[in-house]
């Protein structure tokens, strides 16, 4: 953190001609409680305990035709690092980017950034993740006008500065991407329409010769929303197709959410979700099951992480109802979010075919603004499963399978400048 400060210090004497400069911090501990958390905990095992941390230090630059942000962060568990350590290798680069100005209408951002589109389901910067998630692409906006926006998105991944073609590791879960999404604001509708290509690199075995091959699977769809002073609902439907890791791809993905202000600090909302899957003994090589790629994941299909957070993938997909109970009031809010979940294709034990319903997860959650800078949020989960999940997910679901958090937020204002 010595050379973080020192940087912050060479950048303010740097920017006395700037048009607006802001240097800021975020420091983030959560502790956490997991008895089941993303998957069910076998029998007797027990639970863990633990303090994840994000610390940021955020640049943000504008002059003229220029806009630049710096985002240096450091992501630790308390005690991953002894007490007397000479170093300390948590602390990365999470975004980069500068961004052009070449009219009100048109502008072109490059570098490491965050990408996030409508309601992070596909695109999302996971910032409940401590590490969060940003991309190295290349961006480029046109606006028209308030109500339309147009960007093109391309992305191009290698492990380092190569001298001839080398086999992509897919770090970053892709090679390369390609992507164009559109949103236009209607009165009280709003509509978005996404068109992503995404390649993966990987070595082909199937011919008499070894070969580099990209395959790119291509995701479409749109999503309309309807917003009111007491009605909010949206739809959305996705489609993927082409090719990956030499397999066909045929996966779609439905979505649907209503919430209505029933009185002045309280809402009620209902939605379902449904991702295809793949049945478990179909031996077809085809991929079935809809992948949400790049998207905030844990934002979806409830907050103990069973599905599509690091695990889900290539299963037998999902339905998700659910109900939200919501309560907003000056600096306090609190919701209760039950889910109801069910394979979208067939699980089997053996030959034996299993119902699909998968159990229901109960998600309670709180928040309290101590101050315009200081927030505490704190949540409570439990997992009450079938035995369907235990096919899926292995552990007992005869267990307290349970997630329990607390998390305190500092976004300190360090220093302001305008021009």
């Amino acid at each position: 953190m010595k050379k973080l400060i020192f940087i912050s210090l060479l950048s303010i004497s740097g920017v006395i001609n700037a048009q607006q400069f802001d240097l800021s911090a975020e420091l983030r501990p959560r502790y956490e409680n997991r008895h089941g958390f993303s998957t069910l905990i076998d029998k007797d095992a027990d639970g863990t305990n633990f303090v994840s941390q994000r610390t940021r230090l955020n640049f943000d630059y504008e002059q003229d035709k220029i806009r630049l942000r710096v985002i240096f962060q450091n992501i630790r568990v308390w005690g991953d690092v002894a007490t007397m350590a000479s170093d300390d290798n948590a602390t990365a680069l999470h975004e980069a980017w500068a961004e052009t100005i070449l009219s009100d209408k048109v502008s072109f951002k490059l570098g490491r950034q965050e990408i996030v589109y409508d309601d992070h389901r596909i695109f999302g910067n996971v910032d409940w993740a401590q590490q969060a998630r940003s991309h190295d692409a290349f961006l480029f906006k046109f606006t028209p006008n308030k109500n339309n926006r147009l960007d093109i998105g391309l992305a191009l991944n290698s492990d380092r500065e190569g001298i001839t073609d080398e086999l992509y590791s897919n770090a970053a879960g892709y090679k390369a991407f390609q992507y164009a999404w559109y949103h236009g604001d209607f009165n009280k509708f709003g509509l978005s329409f996404l068109l992503l290509n995404t390649g993966i690199e990987y070595l082909d075995n199937s011919g008499s010769e070894e070969k580099q091959v990209i395959d790119y699977m291509q995701t479409i769809g749109p999503r309309l929303t309807y917003k009111s002073d007491k009605l909010s609902a949206n739809v959305a439907t996705y489609f993927q197709t082409g090719k990956s890791l030499d397999a066909d791809v045929s996966a779609s993905y439905y979505a649907g959410n209503i919430d209505y202000k029933v009185i002045k600090h309280f809402s009620l909302g209902v939605g379902m979700e449904y991702l295809s899957g793949k049945d478990m003994n179909d031996s077809n090589s085809d991929v079935r099951s809809f992948a949400p790629l790049f998207g905030t994941n844990h934002k979806f299909n409830g907050l103990m992480d069973y599905f599509y957070v690091g695990n889900y993938a290539g299963s037998v997909g999902l339905t998700d109802i659910y109900a939200t109970l919501a309560y907003k009031k000056d600096k306090f809010s609190a919701k209760l979010v039950p889910h109801l979940f069910s394979a979208a294709a067939d699980v089997y034990n053996g030959s034996v075919k299993m119902d699909n319903n998968l159990g229901t997860e109960i998600d309670f959650t709180v928040g309290y603004k101590l101050d315009k800078n200081i927030s505490v949020n704190a949540g409570y989960s439990k997992m009450f499963a079938t035995d369907t999940m235990e096919i899926l997910k292995g552990g007992d679901k005869d267990e307290n399978n349970s997630w329990g958090w607390v998390m305190i937020t500092f976004k300190p204002q360090f220093f302001s400048y305008t021009h």
